[in-house]
């Protein structure tokens, strides 16, 4: 009898879910008048707002006919996405406002340099984006009424909200992901919606919809700026810097809805305490109207402020704003949960909610909102007037150079070249091979962010990394409190180093190995079939001295003659941004270039295993680095038809994060490794690889202190504060081992979010990386973590029949900007089979 009241009730369930009409209504209010010539979505669509999943090119669509029709609404195409989808923004505003935007927009930013302009009048600034993981569509969704509300609404509320404020609105910040996932739970729907969470709708493929193209979490990409929708976004930043910046997302399905303010402890220091108390009282606003509607919600747990890097905190230390919120996820149209049962338009309706209480919030705040941002740049002002100037460069890697300088200019942050070459802290800087950033500048507080070391903490636990300190993560020299004598002309216009071939030789050429875009080269040399080899040790040749990893390209018993040779190094140096200098004779001190101690470089024909359980944001960043960076092909091959492919073509295998692997495969990988292949793990693939007897390894384990007093209710605090959620260590180097080859310096910083710990070798030559005795350089790390990291090592090689297993306990490529480490990587490929 109870099964069949619980078949009646689902039945009953799922037929009031199919015969369920939401249209228009169900989201904005009912007692309005609307502009007739404002087209609904469903007029554009052909559904109603979360009848279906929107995906982006209808998103499109109906932001277009939006911008064609209302005189409140621009519409700007910023760029495309790596799938070549456009980076919309739509300028909502009064027509009054559109008429004289530009000035409102330069007087905007003009009052953040002079404190003195009355702003009683002017109106606020506020960036509204939607959905940044793809699979967290109720904000993309809500932004199809939101749009039209703003644009149809005749509401005397909404003309003043209109007249008082810009409204910068990105309807998606993540095209590709939302297009993605929308394909999924859209081609999964039933007619008759079924709440079942184990229904095949709720569980999206690897690597599901909340990446971008290359399987980035954007959301971390606000400070690095690596990614073309990033790139988009931050020079809109810049160019209006908004006084409140909300970030729409979602999280667990029995989750209900959240906002800002989140944990205060775990705010970073450099955030004004204002900025907290404008969001608690702007939280009001999200309480009140969230009320209204019966929704439950919650504020002041679990979500934090501290990793400058997400949308919610990057404004922070810009001087506005930054909101989160969080909605319990649908995971598609409907689905049962513990509070019942969460349908897709549900969702929808808090999001919009939220974004129209967060523009009640903004008009009735407007004056002290603007106020305050007057107020973040007159004190950072004050404090930059105290600051001397900071140096970073490489004489021997101007691209890293380069890129990091890149990032800064995207900031807005003023660079400057050297006046003279100089030396500090037993650190050289070269005049065109490094930069000062003098701190007496406008972005003062965001040039101490993006630098900040940090080893002490108000709390012990932290949503994201707790450290991310540029000069480290991109692997250049620094230097703190340099003298104005140093600094020479601003840039006004950065520029990559040209690339060159000194001369046209007859004898053969050689590459230094240390710029970051010779794997470039290097692979370019190789699939063209033209010989290439490497220095194991360092030489003079002519009187330059050359260190270890150099590339010689003998001219002798090349496929190409001596003229073609000379043209085709000419073309890809310039293409990379490399130096290759010609040279006449074999005859050096030391190794001469015909030495056994020039080894023969093989062409890297590299695969990569993805899906199942391998982790997609390590997979991604790989792929990323092969393909936008090198210009290198990596087959991607799915753990689901791996133990069917033929593997043997294959030089190098990569495990990026890997936890588990069935039989047939594990015993097919470790017979090609037997066979020759070299193999290379990352992260929970390194305990894998051990536990499958790929290689031999002994952890170094962790003694937790026991604690009394801890109560039930903070017990998760001490485990999470085991947590290494993502700090920076101190290595030293043995730069004559390969995997070294191209670093000039003893020493390297490595980005660390991993628990494993290997004990170094009894024989000191196959530790060629080591953590130093006080190894910890920015972030946080538990006393008990501490005491085990001191010396040990976060790589290992070691041989398996006639191959090689190589491991790394971190992420060498940690979101697209840890520079520094990349080339770790490309070593590990070229030259696996000499270590």
């Amino acid at each position: 009898m109870k099964k069949s009241i619980t078949f009646f009730f689902s039945m009953l369930m799922m037929t009031s879910l199919s015969a369920q009409k939401i249209d228009l209504s169900y989201y904005i209010p009912k007692d309005e008048v609307y502009n007739k010539n404002i087209p609904t979505p469903k007029e554009v669509l052909g559904h109603e707002v979360g009848e279906w999943h929107v995906t982006h090119d209808k998103l499109v669509e109906y932001m277009k006919a939006l911008a064609t029709v209302s005189d409140r609404i621009a519409l700007e195409n910023r760029g495309t996405t790596y799938e070549g989808r456009p980076l919309l923004l739509l300028t909502i505003s009064a027509p009054e406002n559109h008429r004289n935007l530009e000035k409102i927009r330069k007087r905007h930013l003009l009052a953040t340099d002079d404190s003195s302009i009355d702003r009683s009048n002017d109106p606020i600034v506020v960036y509204q984006g939607f959905s940044i993981h793809g699979n967290e569509p109720s904000g993309s969704n809500a932004a199809l009424a939101a749009a039209y509300y703003l644009a149809a609404s005749n509401k005397s509320s909404t003309l003043e909200l209109l007249n008082n404020t810009v409204i910068l609105f990105d309807p998606s910040l993540n095209p590709d992901g939302l297009q993605r996932f929308a394909y999924w739970v859209n081609t999964n729907k039933s007619k008759n919606i079924n709440p079942d969470p184990n229904d095949r709708e709720y569980t999206e493929v690897w690597p599901r919809g909340r990446t971008n193209h290359y399987w980035f979490d954007m959301n971390r990409d606000w400070l690095p700026v690596q990614l073309p929708e990033s790139k988009a976004r931050i020079e809109t930043f810049h160019k209006w810097l908004p006084n409140i910046l909300t970030d729409h997302h979602e999280m667990g399905s029995n989750s209900t809805f959240f906002f800002q303010p989140g944990i205060p402890s775990r705010t970073h220091p450099l955030t004004p305490k204002m900025n907290q108390d404008l969001t608690s009282e702007i939280a009001t606003y999200h309480a009140k109207a969230l009320d209204k509607i019966g929704s439950q919600y919650y504020s002041g747990e679990s979500f934090d402020d501290f990793y400058y890097g997400k949308g919610s905190t990057f404004p922070d230390i810009n001087g506005g704003i930054g909101i989160l919120f969080e909605q319990g996820s649908s995971r598609g149209h409907a689905q049962k949960t513990e509070n019942g049962l969460l349908t897709f338009p549900f969702t929808i309706r808090n999001q919009y909610t939220a974004a129209m209480s967060t523009l009640e919030a903004a008009k009735n705040m407007r004056a002290k909102i603007l106020k305050y941002q007057q107020d973040f740049y007159k004190n950072a002002k004050k404090e930059a007037a105290k600051e001397k100037t900071i140096v970073f460069g490489d004489e021997k890697d101007t691209a890293k150079t380069y890129h990091l300088a890149d990032v800064l200019t995207r900031h807005k942050i003023d660079i400057n070249e050297l006046s003279s070459d100089f030396s500090l802290n037993g650190k050289t800087f070269k005049k065109g091979y490094s930069y000062a950033v003098p701190l007496n500048q406008k972005n003062h507080r965001l040039i101490k962010a993006m630098f900040d070391v940090r080893t002490s903490f108000k709390d012990s636990l932290f949503y994201d990394v707790s450290a991310w300190t540029f000069n480290h993560a991109f692997g250049v020299d620094f230097a703190e409190n340099v003298p104005s004598s140093k600094v020479g002309n601003r840039v006004e216009e950065l520029k990559l180093k040209s690339g060159s071939v000194s001369f046209k030789s007859d004898y053969g050429y050689l590459m230094p190995w240390n710029e970051y875009y010779t794997p470039k080269v290097l692979n370019t040399l190789l699939k063209k079939g033209l010989r290439a080899k490497v220095a194991l040790k360092q030489f003079v040749n002519s009187g330059n001295k050359y260190d270890y990893g150099t590339i010689f390209i003998p001219v002798q018993n090349q496929i190409l003659d001596k003229e073609d040779l000379f043209n085709f190094l000419k073309n890809q140096s310039e293409l990379a941004h490399v130096t290759i200098t010609g040279v006449n004779t074999g005859l050096n001190e030391g190794i001469d270039l015909g030495s056994n101690n020039f080894a023969a470089v093989k062409k890297a024909t590299v695969a990569m295993l993805v899906g199942g359980s391998v982790s997609g944001n390590d997979a991604g960043e790989i792929w990323h680095l092969f393909d936008q960076r090198f210009d290198m092909h990596v087959t991607k091959i799915d753990l689901s038809y791996f133990s069917r492919v033929d593997i043997s073509k294959y030089t190098t295998i990569i495990l990026p994060n890997l936890y588990s692997m069935d039989t047939t495969s594990e015993q097919k990988l470790k017979t090609w490794v037997q066979n020759g292949g070299i193999l290379i793990g990352y992260r929970n693939t390194v305990r894998w690889l051990k536990n499958k007897d790929f290689i031999k390894l002994d952890f170094a384990e962790v003694k937790i202190d026991s604690v009394e007093n801890v109560s039930f209710e903070n017990r998760s605090l001490q485990s999470g504060a085991q947590v290494i959620g993502g700090a920076i260590f101190e290595a030293k180097l043995d730069r004559s081992h390969p995997i070294n080859f191209g670093y000039k310096n003893d020493k390297i910083a490595l980005f660390r979010n991993t628990k494993i710990f290997i004990k170094p070798s009894k024989r000191s030559y196959n530790n060629p990386i080591q953590y130093t005795g006080n190894p910890l350089l920015s972030g946080y790390i538990s006393k008990e973590n501490a005491k085990v990291i001191k010396n040990t090592v976060p790589f290992q090689v070691q041989r398996k029949g006639r191959g090689k297993v190589i491991v790394f306990t971190d992420n060498t490529n940690f979101r697209a900007f840890w520079y520094g480490t990349n080339k770790l990587l490309m070593n590990a490929v070229f030259f696996g089979d000499k270590m």
